[in-house]
């Protein structure tokens, strides 16, 4: 659930949209997106977050597509026809800069350079660029997350051992760097996510105190010689986290904490119902807007 930016001329953009139900023929039209000509200078495939199961997919032209082309992709692979809309010439690095502005999560203050000026004396600052401002704590599943875990620091439950599973730009990972006494480990499926948050971490001056692996879920050597974690953030999606849930029990150290989101709120009460199997138990649960995020203790 991340993007990032790049700095360039402003140009032309169309977008081509559609959904479909399932993972597998998402990613089968989005491999089938590939071979269009005119070629799309990137696609992507994501999972609604509204619980409907569906998968969209999108291609990105820097010229116009051929519509033709997408009907008939779209009709063989059972998917709604593809909407196609031309987006106006934009500076999207300045545009996030206008748009983004600093958060605050308790003590933590999330920022971009450009408002560095803004950061108050008292805060832990968390500075992540306009350019990999996506996945940041803008969203509120990881405004939720932070101020989980600064709920946990203000009762005096200071995390000698973390990681953050799934980690995108590390935001959690660098605030928990930042409060905890010993070196983070942050893991993510995506390499790119992984070169990321290193550098968000070189960035915030804890370089030396975050390790960060290419991983799905705990699956890598490094997080096995870690456990048990005090505390572990995972802020992803509903069914991941439940997938998640037993190995989540086995690497939380008892009386340890699991904060939890990237769930809408009637997703809540699955996710909850999921970890109790597993042997943790609801400690503290809280709603911004249409996100939920959950702390679970072991």
């Amino acid at each position: 659930m991340q993007d990032t930016l790049k700095k360039g001329p402003a140009m032309p953009t169309f977008t081509a949209l559609t959904t479909l139900p399932g993972k597998d023929k998402a990613e089968a039209l989005g491999l089938a997106l590939e071979g269009i000509v005119p070629e799309p200078t990137g696609i992507g495939v994501f999972e609604m977050e509204d619980g409907s199961g569906l998968w969209e997919i999108g291609a990105y032209f820097t010229e116009s597509p051929d519509e033709v082309a997408l009907a008939l992709l779209a009709a063989a692979h059972g998917a709604q026809p593809f909407a196609v809309s031309e987006l106006p010439e934009t500076d999207w690095v300045a545009h996030v800069r206008r748009e983004l502005h600093p958060v605050e999560a308790g003590r933590f203050y999330l920022y971009g350079s450009h408002d560095a000026d803004k950061v108050p004396e008292a805060s832990v600052p968390l500075l992540i660029e306009a350019a990999m401002a996506f996945g940041t704590g803008h969203h509120g599943t990881t405004k939720g997350c932070l101020e989980a875990y600064d709920a946990l620091l203000a009762q005096g439950k200071v995390p000698g051992n973390v990681a953050d599973i799934g980690c995108g730009t590390a935001v959690l990972a660098i605030a928990a760097a930042k409060t905890a006494p010993n070196p983070v480990i942050a893991s993510d499926i995506d390499p790119v996510a992984v070169e990321v948050a290193l550098a968000n971490a070189t960035a915030n001056g804890v370089g030396d105190r975050m390790v960060c692996v290419e991983a799905a879920g705990f699956d890598h050597p490094d997080l096995a010689a870690r456990a048990p974690f005090d505390l572990v953030f995972a802020n992803i999606l509903k069914g991941p986290l439940i997938d998640l849930a037993p190995a989540m029990a086995a690497h939380v150290a008892p009386g340890g904490h699991v904060i939890l989101s990237g769930l809408l709120n009637e997703q809540a009460d699955e996710v909850i119902a999921a970890y109790e199997v597993a042997g943790l138990s609801l400690f503290a649960r809280s709603e911004i807007g249409e996100w939920t995020t959950l702390t679970m203790i072991a």
